[in-house]
């Protein structure tokens, strides 16, 4: 099979709960303290996938990480008692947003014509911050062919990595040679930016990217501070398209004119503040989609229910559509525990540039796997956990017995 885009989705694991810890990340401070359905969440995700899956595109998947993390726990002093949120951050389910799992960067744009992935430190949040040795053991058996990948430790964490939640590429085809885009803040007022640039930098190096095809770009420090915690909440890219809001970065015109620059063939779909504000996006998490290629050549965007039903954007989504501009066609799709943890679409896949033939099939979705993780989740997952039972012994033990029960289904007991 020809180098295609396959989605890798995060499926949201066991101990799935709203703690509220990403400081920045309005959706998740706003839901704190809620009761969370990790079963109902993991469901919604694996019809996502599904989904397209049904459009005729390729379609991966990434396994929970192992929750609790009692030696996050222990490195720290804890014995998941006395401090709650540091409980908390050891229960996390976030790795299930695995665009913030890694950078990638297709074999077309680097020197040595391998697939190369850094995985994210994500060193600005407790929470995240101890995901990056278990997702680093997960890619390098995903991706573990020496011919077509390299999968890179994370960034010292002096230098503050979100991965693909940060990062976009624009290119005629997926595996044509690409120009890849860095966004990275400085300010965001009383909320941090967490992307460094030098972080960016590190990781265009190491990816041993053409600087000529790459560019760094600063994300505007008002978008940070109104709750766009990451690029991909008010800017997302596919192919020949770039569709962002007015206000996502620091200098747009000036970020325009260097794309078109590089990338002539470039398509700018901007969406005016006075049409959909700073604030509507970042609550209807419009841009937080996925912009894929369909087999037809048709663009489409995969919005999360939550941007279809707002009034405003649903407005200006009309109005697009009937413009007949690149994006031809908008799904909406389910995905309301993970919103309200402040995920949407994007957030739940990471985008891989590949053969599926050189991927370890274990990691890659079909109908029939589909269905077995189906099972797994509907008798293993909780049905709801309250805030109060994160930390409990019996919650523990049915937490780990879950995803162990997955990693036996899909054959992969050597991440247990």
């Amino acid at each position: 099979m020809a180098t295609v885009e396959i989605n890798f989705d995060g499926i949201i694991g066991p101990s799935h709960n709203y703690a509220g810890l990403s400081l920045g990340n309005l959706a998740s401070s706003s839901h704190a303290g809620n009761v969370a359905y990790p079963r109902a969440a993991a469901l919604q995700g694996l019809a996502k996938m599904r989904h397209n899956l049904a459009l005729g595109l390729e379609q991966g998947l990434l396994l929970p990480l192992p929750r609790p993390n009692a030696a996050f726990l222990r490195a720290v002093g804890a014995d998941g008692s006395e401090n709650p949120r540091l409980t908390a951050a050891a229960w996390s389910a976030s790795s299930m947003w695995t665009a913030n799992a890694a950078t990638v960067s297709p074999a077309a744009d680097t020197a040595d014509g391998r697939c190369h992935l850094t995985a994210a430190n994500l060193v600005t949040m407790p929470h995240r911050s101890q995901e990056w040795p278990d997702t680093v053991k997960q890619l390098r058996l995903a991706f573990a062919d020496p011919a077509h990948f390299v999968v890179h430790d994370a960034v010292p964490p002096c230098f503050g990595d979100e991965g693909a939640a940060n990062h976009m590429r624009m290119g005629l085809s997926h595996g044509a040679l690409g120009l890849e885009i860095f966004v990275y803040g400085t300010s965001g007022g009383a909320f941090p930016a967490r992307q460094h640039e030098q972080a960016s930098r590190a990781v265009a190096r190491l990816h041993r990217l053409d600087p000529a095809r790459t560019l760094f770009v600063e994300q505007n420090p008002d978008a940070i501070a109104a709750g766009a915690f990451h690029n991909d909440v008010v800017a997302v890219a596919n192919e020949r398209v770039l569709f962002t809001h007015e206000l996502a970065f620091a200098d747009p015109q000036g970020t325009y004119t260097a794309i078109r620059e590089r990338f002539p063939e470039a398509e700018i779909v901007v969406v005016p503040a006075d049409a959909v504000s700073l604030a509507d996006a970042i609550k209807s998490y419009l841009f937080n989609a996925q912009l894929l290629t369909l087999p037809s050549g048709e663009m489409a965007l995969v919005i999360p229910t939550e941007a279809w039903e707002h009034v405003r954007v649903r407005a200006w989504l009309d109005a697009m559509l009937a413009s007949n501009g690149p994006i031809r066609r908008v799904l909406p799709v389910n995905v309301r525990q993970s919103m309200a943890n402040g995920g949407g679409p994007a957030c739940l896949r990471l985008r891989v540039v590949a053969d599926p033939a050189t991927v370890d099939p274990r990691f890659l979705l079909d109908e029939a796997k589909a269905s077995r993780i189906e099972t797994v989740i509907a008798a293993r997952w909780p049905e709801a956990i309250a805030l109060a039972e994160v930390g409990t012994p019996a919650l523990a033990e049915r937490v780990i017995a879950a995803r162990l029960a997955l990693l036996e289904a899909l054959d992969l007991t050597d991440l247990a």
